[in-house]
């Protein structure tokens, strides 16, 4: 009897763990919220390739010098990308002059003769600076909230490109019951609804691109800078797929070299065994 009352018991256990591990949380728990999130959108980016898996496909590079002038134009303010050194943006088509003339624009952190705290123009070895001082000054600067580094945004984040192209387009007024306090704005794709970023792609034409390219609409500015930052969390990543594409031809075709020798070595020893039974 002891033992039947354990198996029901143990049978009732593994139910319920059962479903609670393919019960959806909003299917439990009543939160008004859930029905006001949305999904990132899906979009085919030209750096995923014909499969949208990431394993081929290549970086757009005016689409790059696009994203990089709307992030140098309205991201910087607030948001560094302290892992990326001026010297690569050459890796997105930007000539040497070039690069240098970006980095002149920006003040790093040095000492000086005397030893002394100070700050110099910054050359292609540096790293971007953070946009803050430290942590208490961005917070400060941003109603307590911190500006995250942009640098692995996109890897970062679920959803990952997707997401953050989503965000910066779905500014929106927030439905009827809803209430955004003071200082927040509403985003259905940010995980809690209520965001401390004010919309940083506001308007089409807020940034100015040269002539012939693309018309500069926020759906357009807001892909531009997404792909820059999806350049921006992995700058290797075309070296790494061309490597790994190389591997893989080289791996096929030892693998063919391999059989025909197997073929090779063993046919005579195979077909001499069979005569042997006979």
């Amino acid at each position: 009897m002891v033992r039947l009352i354990g198996f029901f018991a143990g049978l009732v256990f593994v139910v319920a763990l059962a479903w609670a591990a393919f019960t959806p949380r909003e299917a439990v728990v009543v939160d008004p919220s859930y029905a006001l999130r949305k999904h990132p959108q899906k979009i085919q980016w030209e750096q995923d390739g014909i499969l949208g898996l990431g394993i081929t496909g290549t970086f757009d590079r005016a689409q790059l010098q696009r994203g990089f002038q709307v992030y140098k134009e309205v991201c910087a303010a607030c948001h560094g990308i302290e892992r990326i050194a001026f010297r690569n943006l050459a890796d997105i088509g930007f000539s040497e002059p070039e690069v240098k003339a970006i980095a002149k624009t920006y003040e790093v952190a040095s000492l000086d003769d005397t030893g002394e705290a100070s700050t110099r123009p910054a050359v292609p070895s540096d790293y971007f600076p953070s946009p803050y001082p430290n942590e208490v000054a961005a917070r400060a600067a941003n109603n307590n909230a911190l500006p995250p580094d942009l640098s692995l945004i996109t890897k970062a984040r679920e959803g990952g490109k997707d997401y953050l192209h989503s965000l910066l387009v779905g500014y929106t007024d927030a439905p009827a019951g809803h209430e955004v306090p003071e200082g927040l704005y509403f985003n259905p794709y940010f995980a809690n609804l209520n965001i401390a970023m004010p919309p940083p792609i506001a308007a089409a034409g807020q940034v100015t691109y040269a002539e012939g390219q693309p018309e500069p609409t926020v759906e357009q500015m807001s892909r531009d800078v997404t792909a820059f930052l999806d350049w921006a969390a992995e700058p290797k990543a075309e070296a790494r797929k061309r490597t790994g594409a190389a591997v893989m031809i080289f791996l096929f075709i030892l693998t063919i070299l391999s059989y025909l020798t197997y073929r090779k070595v063993w046919a005579d020893l195979k077909g001499s065994g069979a005569r042997g039974i006979e």
